[in-house]
């Protein structure tokens, strides 16, 4: 296993994390259930905590990838850009979910106030995710590129497959 693979398995909770904590956020504050709310903004927190290692096995994922027939330099480098913003949102988002669950100990109407703001900003930061997502699936998937017609070939597809 090397770091492209942690990256890989490592990236797709914060993903998935992210749409089920908006999901939970949603169904909690229409509820008006602080219960579910609190559980909510905790699945917030994890899923912060969680992007900390996935951003940080970017670099090294680079150098294994960068080595890759096929590989485009530019990809890479707009995929680690769009990264480092939707980092920066999601933990955000997990600092002002934090803040907000202590918040909402000592009073429910800024606990209530701020919950929007880390809905809001959760938000913000599912989209700047997915698009990263979408980014760096281009890395590697030249079928998901645009203008990749079903007649592109795989970097890894044989001279001998190209004559089939």
């Amino acid at each position: 296993m090397n770091w492209a693979h942690v990256h890989l398995i490592l990236n797709h909770i914060p993903l998935v994390g992210i749409g089920f904590s908006i999901l939970l956020l949603i169904i909690a504050m229409l509820r008006r259930s602080n219960e579910l709310i609190n559980v909510a903004l905790i699945f917030v927190i994890l899923v912060a905590l969680w992007a900390i290692p996935v951003y940080l096995t970017g670099e090294p994922t680079e150098e294994v990838v960068e080595k890759l027939p096929g590989i485009s330099e530019q990809l890479i480098e707009e995929h680690e850009e769009q990264a480092e913003l939707a980092f920066i949102f999601i933990e955000v988002a997990g600092a002002l979910a934090l803040i907000s669950l202590i918040a909402g100990w000592y009073s429910d109407k800024l606990g209530r106030k701020l919950t929007v703001l880390t809905l809001l900003v959760l938000i913000v930061s599912g989209g700047l995710m997915a698009w990263t997502a979408n980014l760096g699936g281009k890395i590697n998937h030249p079928e998901i590129r645009s203008g990749a017609s079903s007649q592109s070939s795989s970097p890894y597809q044989s001279d001998q497959d190209e004559g089939n």
